[in-house]
C-alpha cells in the first residue's frame, strides 16, 4: 500500500466534503451541511489513522475513536467538540435518532468550528 497516495485520498475527500458542507449551508440544507462537516472530519482524521498506522483506517465514524486510533493529542475542548459533532453523523445516518432543532446561525458557528478542527488537523499531518 502506497501510504502517502492513501493520505492524500483522505485529505481530498474531506476538503471536497467541507466544500460541500459549505455550499449546502448556503443553501439552508442545515442537517446535510453538518453531515458533510462530519464527514470532512472523519475523513481528515482517517488520513492520520493512514499516517500512524500505515494501514487503510477502519470503517468506523466515531471521531473521538479514530483521533485517538491516529494517536493525535487532542486537548479536552478539542475532544469535547469531536463528540458533540459526532450527533451529526448519526443524525445523518439514521432517520429514528431524535433530530437536533438548528438554527441557520447555529449551523454556521458548527460549521466555522469544523473548519477551525480541519486546519488544525491538516496542520499536523
Amino acid at each position: 500500500m502506497d501510504v502517502r497516495k492513501q493520505i492524500d485520498y483522505w485529505r481530498n475527500g474531506s476538503d471536497e466534503d467541507f466544500a460541500a458542507a459549505e455550499s449546502l449551508l448556503a443553501k439552508g440544507h442545515l442537517r446535510h451541511s453538518l453531515f458533510f462537516a462530519h464527514l470532512a472530519l472523519e475523513k481528515m482524521l482517517k488520513a492520520h489513522v493512514t499516517r500512524q498506522t500505515n494501514d487503510i483506517p477502519p470503517r468506523i465514524h466515531n471521531l473521538v475513536r479514530l483521533a485517538k486510533l491516529a494517536g493525535l493529542s487532542v486537548n479536552p475542548e478539542q475532544a469535547g467538540f469531536l463528540r458533540k459533532f459526532d450527533l451529526f453523523q448519526l443524525e445523518g445516518r439514521y432517520p429514528d435518532c431524535t433530530q437536533l432543532l438548528i438554527d441557520s446561525e447555529a449551523a454556521r458557528e458548527r460549521l466555522v468550528s469544523a473548519g477551525d478542527m480541519l486546519k488544525w488537523l491538516n496542520a499536523q499531518l
